[in-house]
């Protein structure tokens, strides 16, 4: 955690910023590995160039910041109090000019960017998001491995949901299923709303499970992932209940194709947007084109959503150490959709894939 305040803090000096107010969850805990939810009251990290950073946490989480391994300054304050006085002092006890600050534009909210603008007098405001977004993007060791574990427990949810399949069961009674295999398992946290659809409802890229039983001829769609540790898996993978249509295999097909032409793609030095473009151009010259509504993927680490856009406008680069998902899909809505989605770990010479449940066309007796 010391190497990241310290790359922060050449990146403050560089830019000639005289403070940053690092507020959202994620960075934070990136920053500190100190991870909560504090809902409505503030927590925040503030960094400076040349003077020791602080967080300011509700005074009930104060030691647990220490616990986690922060070795600075930790303000706690009571319900009763009024944050920004403790930072304000603490920021006038440091001497900070603040001619120049930053903060997460897309994060904190109007309020809390006014206070923290008020400490100074009428300072030029950056973004901190864009050079946060550069240090996450690349994982080091550690992430890495939980990530795997992270996958491996992804995989598991996926194989759970199969075995729990029979006529006549509800989307819901399947996912309470794997959920709660899960958190047997030690899970306590998703990393989104477990999908479940059966049919037509899997046609819906971003369906509700609800009470829809399941039936022969019905396409299986589990979308599904897990917080491990502070960091996130995907998972989608499609099957057929009993029986499958000859048009139910050619849209399948299709998809298991485009995905794995992406995934051959996923090596360092090639531009992120040609992922999507290969994923995209297969899909259209196999007549669904207009049924492929989404980018390819999405970057993925602390949060299950996160920097890069996996679109075909994206003209970054790969680099080693980037983890992403491919999740190529066609929804026709009187039949269904079939989405197939890895989590992908870009490597020194090409990629591997984080989540290995198998991707054949399977149907379920």
């Amino acid at each position: 955690m010391k190497q990241r305040i310290e790359l922060v803090k050449e990146w403050l000096k560089e830019e000639k910023i005289d403070a940053a107010f690092i507020n959202s969850t994620e960075n934070v805990f990136y920053l500190t590995n100190f991870h909560t939810d504090p809902h409505e009251r503030l927590m925040g990290l503030f960094i400076f160039p040349d003077a020791d950073p602080f967080v300011v946490v509700p005074g009930m989480e104060a030691r647990q910041v220490k616990d986690a391994g922060w070795g600075s300054e930790v303000i706690g304050y009571s319900d009763h109090e009024n944050p920004w006085d403790f930072i304000k002092e603490a920021i006038q006890s440091r001497n900070i000019s603040g001619n120049k600050v930053a903060f997460e534009n897309e994060v904190v909210t109007y309020g809390r960017s006014q206070s923290f603008l008020n400490i100074f007098d009428t300072p030029n405001v950056v973004n901190v998001e864009d050079k946060l977004n550069e240090m996450r993007v690349v994982k080091d060791e550690k992430e890495i491995e939980i990530m795997r574990r992270a996958a491996e427990m992804a995989d598991f949810g996926v194989e759970v949901g199969v075995s729990a399949l029979k006529e006549g069961i509800t989307e819901m009674e399947v996912l309470a299923k794997i959920e709660y295999e899960l958190k047997k398992k030690g899970i306590r946290e998703m990393s989104f709303s477990t999908m479940v659809l059966f049919g037509e409802k899997a046609g819906d890229p971003h369906g509700n499970p609800g009470d829809r039983k399941l039936k022969a001829g019905d396409f299986v769609l589990f979308d599904l992932g897990v917080v491990l540790e502070g960091y996130t898996s995907d998972i989608t993978r499609t099957f057929a209940y009993k029986s499958v249509s000859e048009k139910q295999k050619d849209i399948y097909n299709t998809v298991l194709k485009a995905e794995l032409a992406s995934l051959e793609a996923s090596r360092p030095g090639n531009r992120i947007g040609d992922l999507d473009q290969i994923a995209r151009d297969i899909i259209s010259d196999a007549g669904y084109g207009d049924y492929f509504p989404h980018r390819i993927g999405h970057g993925l680490g602390i949060n299950v959503h996160e920097f890069p856009s996996m679109s075909h406008l994206n003209d970054g680069i790969l680099k080693e150490g980037m983890t992403y998902t491919i999740e190529p899909g066609i929804y026709v809505p009187e039949i269904g959709g079939v989405r197939i989605e890895d989590d992908v770990l870009i490597t020194k010479d090409g990629h591997v894939t984080l989540t290995n449940y198998p991707k054949e066309l399977q149907i379920i007796e």
